[in-house]
């Protein structure tokens, strides 16, 4: 069998040797063997390791693809098919979350333009309300507070928060595009746009970026999967 170096592993993938041997460590490859004097012996069993798992993290992330290779090695194959599964059905919920917000994002102008009479037939919420019906914690809706995405009033006899028809919308926006990986910032940018201009053009390249960005990672699913069929067909590694 065909013997390879450390930096060997590395250069095909542009890593530092450090980095291999930390995948190693982590478990991501097998272990290696030694020479006399100590240094790591890898074969191609170890370099088809590093290629799959690097296939994987697109496709899976650092933590789940670093569970596939472990649990594979220690020979539970079904933990590896029970995340695959997992992170399919991921990818799923965020494909329908993501046909969600464009079907909500046609109504956004009309809605716009009928606010003023839409806000006087909608029931405000309190905080602990509207947590509930996103099913998130009432901390969250805070925290969107102070990064500038809601603007909620206060009662003024309790002092308490009120979310109005606006509020809610802009809530429930800001939760479907957090799920979609959105950071704060980049969402107020899409909040203020629909506020401001009753326009949805930051909204709509946000939900193209988001939908490239899973067009992506099911590609990356299908390369994972070539490389962890090859992987797991090669045959055990003799010590």
């Amino acid at each position: 069998m065909t013997t390879l170096r450390p930096a060997d592993l590395a250069r095909e993938h542009g890593l530092s040797t450090q980095a291999v041997r930390n995948y190693e460590q982590d478990g991501c490859i097998p272990p290696a063997d030694r020479t006399p004097s100590g240094y790591r012996i890898y074969t191609e069993v170890h370099a088809a390791a590093l290629r799959t798992y690097l296939a994987l993290i697109p496709a899976y992330g650092h933590a789940a693809s670093g569970q596939i290779m472990n649990a594979l090695h220690a020979g539970g194959l079904d933990g590896v098919l029970l995340t695959i599964d997992r992170g399919h059905c991921r990818l799923l919920r965020d494909r329908e979350t993501l046909d969600s917000v464009r079907k909500a994002v046609a109504h956004l102008t009309n809605e716009t333009g009928s606010a003023a009479s839409q806000l006087e037939n909608t029931q405000s919420f309190t905080i602990g309300e509207l947590a509930h019906q996103l099913r998130i914690t009432p901390a969250t809706l805070r925290n969107w507070e102070s990064a500038g995405i809601l603007t909620p009033t206060r009662d003024r006899t309790t002092g308490y928060r009120r979310y109005d028809a606006t509020d809610i919308r802009d809530a429930r926006l800001t939760e479907l595009l957090r799920r979609g990986g959105y950071p704060l910032h980049h969402i107020r940018t899409v909040i203020h746009q629909i506020r401001t201009a009753g326009g949805t053009d930051a909204l709509a390249a946000a939900l193209d970026d988001w939908h490239q960005k899973l067009t992506a990672q099911g590609l990356a699913m299908l390369t994972a999967a070539k490389r962890l069929s090859e992987y797991v067909t090669l045959p055990p590694r003799t010590p």
